[in-house]
């Protein structure tokens, strides 16, 4: 005996009563039991829309599925081993079904809106919890048809069409200008109209009218699998957007000190600013670290000419400084002469190597050394980098290098 569906025809949170007919060990998650009801409120997941929530005999539903003509109304193992076979008390989450309605009917409108006003028929479609897609089969959607697609849809809503269901036996389905394709060996097909707009094929649940929808934003367009996906949001989740945005807009309207209307000029300009700002510092930063490699240079007595000081090796310590500090001194010491310039940060045991002068490869002079100390590191022939387990193993390293090649 199949579980009759009352889901339909009710929509409040007041208390249903129906019977358990059994409770069986979950199907794919064994830590669940499906309880099975003579009668359900609760909606089972298909048709793009997520399932009902709510409560039997106060235990809290995690999902509700239809698996071979059965309605699974699925409980943590542990909350179901309190349930028994006989009177249940069905109490459904009022708020998330009519959110998913108002959702699930929104859908119907936008893509019968889409089909009226570009004739691209929609392909898909998912309710999420949050946020809704429909997936359209064209390649592109203008913004200026995304705003017009918007503004009649807002003109659908506030027509109040009233919404009809019918359902009738397949050889009846032609009498009906369907959006999509019914499907195939269904002995009843529900066709959902918004009367003489949108006509489709469908079994999830739907307002009465147009105008309890409120409002639809469509909030984005992208490209998918050739086609373009589109993501909206219906009824009170515009306005929990709208609210969400109004107070984003406010923080940054004080922050910038603009009025609201022009914080998205006032975060261009900021954005500007902040630009020219980083420029100036990495130009600051660059002269900072040429200033320490000729210091450094110079302290070593070799001159400052990016054609002396082939053979020599420079190494030195870096005090105080991770590499972060210290490569950008090497990079500039090795546009300034042709030494071999090693700098050493000792407090992360790490070194780096730089040579500008061509036919040296500082690998033939700095692996050998580096691993005899058990180092690691790799590069080039003009770079080379290593690190050590200890700042003692770095220190012999240091000691142990040669001062010419």
């Amino acid at each position: 005996m199949q579980t009759q569906r009352a889901y339909y025809d009710v929509t409040s949170a007041e208390p249903y009563h129906a019977a358990i007919r059994d409770l069986r060990p979950g199907r794919e998650e064994p830590d669940q039991i499906a309880v099975i009801l003579d009668t359900t409120i609760f909606y089972p997941e298909g048709g793009g829309q997520s399932s009902d929530r709510g409560t039997i005999n106060g235990i809290p539903l995690q999902d509700v599925q239809e698996k071979d003509g059965d309605i699974l109304h699925l409980v943590s193992a542990r909350d179901g081993a309190r349930l028994t076979i006989g009177p249940a008390e069905l109490v459904l989450d009022a708020q998330r079904r009519r959110d998913l309605t108002v959702q699930h009917t929104a859908q119907h409108l936008l893509s019968g809106t889409i089909l009226r006003l570009t004739g691209k028929p929609t392909v898909s479609m998912r309710l999420g919890e949050e946020l809704s897609t429909i997936d359209v089969d064209t390649p592109h959607v203008p913004e200026e048809t995304i705003l017009a697609l918007e503004d009649a849809v807002a003109a659908a809503i506030e027509a109040n069409h009233p919404l009809r269901i019918h359902c009738c036996p397949p050889e009846a389905v032609e009498d009906f200008p369907l959006r999509k394709i019914p499907p195939k060996g269904a002995e009843v097909i529900r066709v959902v109209e918004i009367q003489g707009y949108d006509f489709s094929p469908c079994c999830g649940t739907h307002l009465n009218t147009t105008g309890q929808i409120g409002m639809l934003r469509i909030l984005g367009a992208e490209k998918y699998k050739g086609m373009t996906r589109l993501t909206f949001i219906a009824g009170r989740r515009v306005l929990r957007d709208s609210r969400l945005l109004r107070k984003q807009g406010e923080i940054s309207s004080r922050a910038l000190k603009v009025p609201v209307a022009e914080t998205g000029s006032g975060v261009l300009a900021l954005v500007e600013k902040a630009g020219k700002l980083d420029a100036r510092v990495k130009e600051l930063e660059e002269e900072n670290a040429r200033f320490k490699a000729e210091a450094l240079l110079s302290k070593a007595g070799l001159p400052i000419d990016a054609e002396a000081g082939k053979g020599i090796i420079l190494a030195e310590r870096i005090p105080h400084a991770g590499m972060d500090a210290v490569l950008p001194i090497g990079r500039a010491a090795q546009k300034l002469t042709q030494a071999v310039i090693l700098l050493a940060a000792p407090q992360d045991r790490k070194f780096a190597a730089f040579c500008s002068a061509k036919g040296v490869d500082i690998r033939g002079i700095l692996k050998d050394p580096m691993e005899a100390q058990g180092g690691r590191g790799g590069g080039g022939p003009s770079f080379f980098q290593g690190v050590f387990l200890t700042e003692e193993a770095l220190t012999r390293f240091l000691e142990g290098l040669p001062r010419t090649c």
